[in-house]
């Protein structure tokens, strides 16, 4: 832990350094991920050690932070809660749009074993009555399984993004299956609320309205996104105080993860969590 590192500005999230070891990590997004930005690395996730750990920053300290970032999950909720009182949490906004597309992707999973299912089932009757089986091809080259697997990346990405063969596949995906289609305009949806809303009051009217679109669109997995965002509804609007998300508590995981990759792992791991404090605290 390194006191002399908070700012009023911090990010608090997770890595594992070896063998799924998960470590909770606070930074200092002043310091943009190089010298000063590591601010405590404590071993677990389990909120009542770190909360033991961060409570020994003075509390001057502690009360000077005005906003933390963090993800969805309760323990990260309680630490902060407990320890930076007076720190508004801003929940990770993509963190919340990830859920939306992990919607998306289990339709299209549910449709893929079912092609897969079809198939198995065409191979196996066509064998029965000694001829050979043919799949069939869509315009693109692509059969139903092909297109159905080939179609996750584009899923995670806006239309904007679609290179000229993703945008053929989008189509063809699109028209085999409609409901596909409906929960990745949703998707979208709820993801231009985030870019182009500019005050919590006509953020939160949006996500009503948003949450009413997903109670009519009859997607059980898109229902349990809605009720997972009305619970944390309070750090999700907070993100529209200054726009501020995790994305530099994920670079500084990243940066570990480089880190542990260029030492070919973890070995030591008292000394290898030294290393990080000489060049990040």
């Amino acid at each position: 832990m390194f006191s002399y590192n908070t700012g009023i500005h911090l990010s608090i999230d997770e890595t594992a350094l070896s063998n799924g070891e998960l470590y909770t990590i606070v930074t200092n997004k002043a310091a943009k991920g190089k010298k000063g930005a590591l601010v405590a690395m404590i071993k677990g996730t389990r909120a009542e050690n770190v909360i033991d750990v961060l409570r020994k920053i003075p509390k001057r300290l502690r009360d000077k932070v005005k906003e933390v970032t963090l993800e969805m999950a309760a323990n990260m909720n309680l630490i902060v809660k407990r320890c930076f009182i007076k720190a508004a949490r801003v929940i990770d906004r993509f963190h919340v749009q990830k859920l939306a597309y992990d919607a998306v992707q289990e339709i299209r999973i549910k449709y893929r074993w079912e092609a897969l299912d079809q198939e198995n089932e065409a191979v196996k009757t066509a064998k029965e009555s000694g001829i050979n089986f043919e799949p069939e091809f869509l315009e693109n080259g692509d059969t139903v399984k092909q297109l159905l697997a080939r179609s996750r990346y584009l899923l995670f990405k806006h239309t904007d993004k679609w290179t000229a063969s993703q945008l053929r596949r989008a189509n063809l995906l699109f028209e085999h299956y409609p409901l596909i289609k409906k929960a990745y305009t949703i998707s979208l949806d709820l993801g231009a609320i985030f870019r182009t809303c500019k005050s919590k009051e006509v953020a939160f009217k949006k996500l009503a309205l948003w949450h009413n679109k997903v109670e009519d669109c009859g997607i059980d997995s898109f229902k349990t996104v809605s009720r997972s965002i009305q619970i944390h509804y309070l750090g999700i609007l907070n993100f529209f105080n200054n726009k501020s998300t995790n994305a530099s508590a994920e670079s500084f995981n990243a940066k570990i993860k480089a880190f542990r990759s260029t030492s070919r792992g973890v070995r030591d791991i008292s000394f290898f969590l030294f290393r990080l404090a000489k060049l990040y605290a």
